[in-house]
C-alpha cells in the first residue's frame, strides 16, 4: 500500500476582489496491491472507517466526516480553512492507514498459523 498525500492553498478573494486569507486543502489517495483489493473485497470493509474528523467552520459549528477505506482508494479532497486542521487531518489519515495495513495483516492470517519467537 502507498498512500500520496497533495497538500494545496488558494487565496480567498471578498467580493470586491479583497483578500480575505487563505483556503487549504488536502488530497490523499491509497493505492492498494492486488492481494490487498482481494483482502478489502473478501472481508467486505470497504466502509470501514480509517479516520473521523471534524472541520471548523466559520462561526461555532463544524462540520464532521468519515474517511473510509473506499474513499481513500478512490481519492479524496477536503478543503479547510486552517492549516492546524489540515495537518490534524493529515495524521489521522496516515494513522488510519497504519490500522488498514495492519487489520489486512490480521486478515492473511486466517486459515493458517504464524509463529511468533519471543
Amino acid at each position: 500500500m502507498k498512500l500520496t498525500i497533495k497538500r494545496d492553498q488558494a487565496d480567498v478573494k471578498g467580493m470586491f476582489g479583497g483578500h480575505k486569507g487563505v483556503s487549504f486543502s488536502l488530497y490523499a489517495k491509497a493505492d492498494i496491491t492486488k492481494d490487498e483489493r482481494e483482502l478489502i473485497e473478501h472481508y467486505k470493509i470497504g466502509e470501514h472507517i480509517l479516520a473521523s474528523y471534524d472541520l471548523p467552520i466559520k462561526g461555532s459549528e463544524s462540520m464532521e466526516g468519515n474517511l473510509s477505506v473506499n474513499r481513500l482508494m478512490n481519492g479524496t479532497n477536503i478543503a479547510t480553512d486552517s492549516i492546524s486542521t489540515l495537518l490534524e487531518l493529515e495524521e489521522k489519515i496516515k494513522e488510519g492507514c497504519q490500522n488498514l495495513k495492519t487489520l489486512l495483516k490480521v486478515m492473511k492470517t486466517f486459515g493458517g498459523e504464524e509463529v511468533i519467537e519471543i
